[in-house]
């Protein structure tokens, strides 16, 4: 089950290059059910993931780099290319910040998982966030995907 929240960024918070952070490009096979293949750096996996805004099924398979050059060509709409740093918040929390490419650029969305829908409904967002779009479907990175 993922629990999430996600928020757009108006401005990228001043030592966000100080953390951990990954290259990733992803593309969906279906966009209902969400079907996704992602290459996160040297990693590949395929993932389902269920109906739902905040709070969804989510199964993920790794697969290997020939698979996933293999179904490349088959994902719908364009493939998504951004980089993604984890940031810690709060001892207990990673925001996950996600820098869109390419023709998604300028977009940049955090996003933060959860252990409950509780703990998600009481989460007090840093300063830095902007407008909360978890329940706007606009923002899924399946539906970007889509905006060719």
């Amino acid at each position: 089950m993922e629990i999430e929240r996600k928020y757009l960024i108006p401005q990228l918070p001043e030592n966000y290059k100080a953390y951990p952070h990954k290259e990733i490009e992803q593309g969906y096979l279906s966009t209902n059910p969400v079907v996704r293949i992602r290459k996160s750096d040297d990693s590949y996996t395929l993932t389902y993931k269920g109906p739902g805004l905040m709070v969804r099924e989510e199964y993920n398979l790794p697969l290997t780099k020939e698979a996933y050059e293999h179904l490349c060509p088959k994902a719908d709409g364009r493939l998504i290319h951004k980089i993604r740093y984890n940031i810690p918040y709060q001892e207990i929390y990673t925001i996950e910040l996600d820098i869109f490419l390419d023709d998604l650029s300028p977009l940049i969305l955090a996003e933060v998982e959860f252990p409950s829908e509780e703990a998600a409904n009481c989460f007090v967002p840093p300063d830095w966030f902007g407008e909360d779009v978890t329940f706007s479907s606009n923002y899924h990175n399946s539906t970007l995907s889509q905006h060719v």
